[in-house]
């Protein structure tokens, strides 16, 4: 009969807890039942074995046989003479049968040390030939702790982060406190369990608070357990662990054996090549900053399933320890994000806790938990592969790195944290893919005010019209405005020219943008107002369209915003700070043609605006809508906008009626008051675009106008 037994003590946080779980599966699938399944549910580790409760507790108290745990290459690992001898002394000399195997590779240990006339702790070329000889010597069972705890490599060993540096932390190491932590629980002559070592393994088991829990080190694997200042209601308090907790935690790290050997696909260093292993990225997880980076061992996302899985099944998986992000491995924790979003990794898993080992109290690591990441399938995250295009983000974030000033730096944990939510992130995705383009906007200002940025990145992919499609549901306002605004281009040879982007920094256009240093004076964007930056724009769009002989003025519409929105920025009522920061990032996409925006004017245009929209659309545009002959122009003079970035509505009103009279666009009794005095917001607002049919209304034709008058 099988028993489904839910272990309240082993939890997916901290990672000792997480390592206690599956070192408990392990053992009671290799010792008790072949056939034990485990799984993780609401927080907790779940064993369906043939051992119910009280079978387990009498499988660990009576019949549990330690694994092989040893690191003779260690020092301070309990084989030579300046060692704490307190677990290890009693062990090799008593005569436990549950013992037996530990003694064994013990003594293997001590026949190799003679050999080679090791007295301390070896370095260079005796640790390559001690390893080697070990894994010659020692039998399956201790090999698997020998594998998990180094990688032989060609030249150096190479140690995975999730056992420190071959199986210590510093100075703490593991396997000699492991060998303490037995000795504690169990009498080495007889194997019998100690006086506390029932309720020990309730606590830690079950969660049955006990009391004798005692003060001994834990290492980097529960950082709250670890001791120091503010851990206590004294000021400063000692470690704590339970015994089988410790035992329990190596038990399951043996289970990260083996894989490291089949999995040097990357060039990078060691800790590239073991199972869902990766570099550290700060961005993402709010608890590491980018300088924890330098210092980081590495980070380690730790897989949990719903299913029951068995012994076999995991240990396939994290053999494999397979993550892609397309056809390559992944190299960190971005990649990782981005992976699981695209499902690039081993089905059957359905989240991974985020771990980062990094540097705390002094030089001592710290297995911190960053966040929980669900494996589930996110479309929206596709986007960020655009990013990878001339491979921009890998360069960006290289040389954000490699320079660190605190200006990049800062850009670059933005970044890295937008894209982290976008990939993960299932709730809004619309504001995620804001979020992603205001730190990318922000990014292209910075690329344009350093040569030495250029030198070193490429400009910014240009970016599908999709991050419009996808970041615009609930973006209010301010993007159908800027969405609007992002999409004025030119026209020239009736082919499309002169996009926006090219006022953020001097690139030569198109779908693969590349730096172009002669084009700086047409950079116009900075750190102001939006009204400020589109005034200087058109303001430099009215130079050189001539220049550049457009075929009509610069301010051809790729998508257009309703008279509805118009009316509210006229009004003051929209978040200019917002559209702002909007901009920049929608400026690098390919704005989709549409209109966004009902057709109910909820707030009355200034008559202002009626009369000088004519003057900010194209003649093209005028002609489709019915206001313009085919063989006349309209141009925008230079000082009309001049004039309205000074605040001079009136005369420019003046101005404006004799050419519309001029042009056959209105009737001589047609003379508005403005309705409006702030000339440049007017003006910025005059640059939004708009339909054809919305120009109609503004403006209806001479005769239109005769027509109503005469009745």
């Amino acid at each position: 009969m099988t028993h489904r037994v839910v272990l309240a003590g082993c939890t997916p946080v901290p990672l000792a807890s997480y390592l206690k779980a599956l070192g408990v599966l392990r053992l009671v699938a290799e010792q008790a039942d072949s056939n034990a399944r485990g799984f993780w549910e609401n927080e907790q580790f779940v064993l369906e074995s043939l051992l119910d409760e009280d079978g387990l507790n009498r499988f660990f108290l009576e019949q549990y046989e330690p694994t092989p745990i040893i690191a003779p290459w260690n020092g301070g690992s309990g084989f030579y003479p300046k060692d704490n001898k307190s677990g290890i002394d009693p062990i090799e000399k008593g005569g436990a049968a549950r013992l037996e195997e530990l003694r064994d590779a013990i003594g293997v240990a001590r026949t190799n040390l003679d050999r080679l006339g090791l007295q301390a702790k070896p370095e260079g070329e005796a640790k390559r030939e001690l390893l080697n000889s070990l894994r010659a010597e020692l039998d399956d069972r201790a090999l698997a702790w020998l594998d998990a705890s180094v990688l032989l490599a060609e030249e150096n060993p190479k140690y995975p982060p999730l056992l420190g540096t071959g199986g210590n932390d510093g100075r703490l190491d593991f396997t000699n406190n492991f060998m303490q932590r037995l000795a504690a629980l169990f009498q080495a002559d007889t194997g019998q369990p100690s006086e506390e070592c029932e309720s020990l393994l309730q606590e830690s088991l079950f969660a049955i608070a006990v009391a004798g829990v005692g003060s001994a080190a834990v290492g980097q694997f529960a950082p709250a357990d670890a001791g120091g200042v503010n851990q206590t209601s004294g000021f400063e308090a000692k470690s704590l662990v339970n015994p089988w907790d410790f035992v329990f935690m190596l038990e399951g790290a043996v289970l990260f054996a083996a894989s490291a050997t089949r999995r040097l696909a990357s060039d990078e260093s060691g800790a590239l090549s073991y199972p869902f292993t990766v570099r550290v990225t700060a961005g993402g997880s709010g608890v590491a900053a980018l300088g924890d980076e330098d210092n980081a061992r590495a980070e380690i996302w730790m897989p949990l399933w719903s299913l029951p899985t068995s012994l076999r099944e995991l240990e396939a998986l994290l053999s494999e320890g397979r993550v892609t992000l397309g056809r390559r491995p992944v190299r960190d924790g971005l990649d990782f994000a981005r992976a699981v979003a695209g499902l690039g990794v081993d089905r059957g898993v359905s989240a991974f806790q985020r771990y980062a080992f990094l540097m705390r109290s002094g030089k001592a690591y710290f297995a911190t938990p960053l966040n929980r990441v669900d494996v589930i399938r996110n479309p929206a995250a596709d986007l960020i592969d655009e990013l990878d295009q001339g491979a921009w983000l890998s360069r960006f974030r290289r040389f954000a790195r490699k320079e660190g000033s605190h200006r990049l730096l800062s850009l670059l944990r933005n970044l890295e944290t937008a894209i982290f939510r976008l990939a993960l992130d299932h709730r809004d995705a619309a504001a995620s893919t804001r979020r992603l383009l205001i730190q990318l906007g922000e990014i292209d200002r910075y690329l344009a005010r350093s040569p030495k940025a250029r030198e070193n990145c490429p400009p910014i992919p240009s970016l599908s019209s999709r991050w419009i499609t996808q970041a615009e549901p609930g973006g209010g306002i301010e993007f159908a405005l800027a969405a609007a605004l992002a999409g004025i281009h030119g026209r020239k040879g009736g082919d499309w020219a002169y996009p926006m982007r090219l006022h953020l920094a001097p690139e030569h256009p198109g779908r693969y943008p590349r730096w172009d240093e002669q084009a700086t004076h047409q950079v116009t964007w900075g750190g102001g107002d939006a009204e400020s930056n589109l005034i200087a724009t058109l303001q430099r769009r009215l130079l050189d369209a001539e220049r550049m002989e457009l075929d009509d003025k610069p301010l051809v519409p790729s998508r257009t915003a309703s008279l509805a929105h118009v009316a509210t920025w006229l009004a003051g009522e929209v978040d200019t700070t917002a559209l702002a920061e909007l901009l920049p990032g929608l400026m690098l996409t390919r704005i989709p043609s549409g209109r966004v925006g009902d057709d109910l004017q909820r707030l009355p245009l200034p008559a202002a605006y009626r009369l000088l929209k004519p003057f900010f659309a194209t003649d093209g545009q005028l002609r489709r809508a019915g206001l313009l002959p085919a063989d006349q122009q309209l141009p925008l003079p230079a000082d009309m906008v001049r004039w309205l970035a000074a605040g001079q509505v009136h005369p420019v009103m003046s101005r404006a009626m004799r050419a519309l009279r001029i042009a056959g666009l209105v009737s001589e009794t047609l003379a508005p008051a403005p309705g409006i005095h702030d000339g440049r917001r007017l003006l910025a607002a005059l640059m939004v675009p708009i339909s054809d049919h919305d120009l109609q209304r503004l403006l209806p034709r001479k005769r239109e106008q005769e027509d109503q008058q005469a009745s």
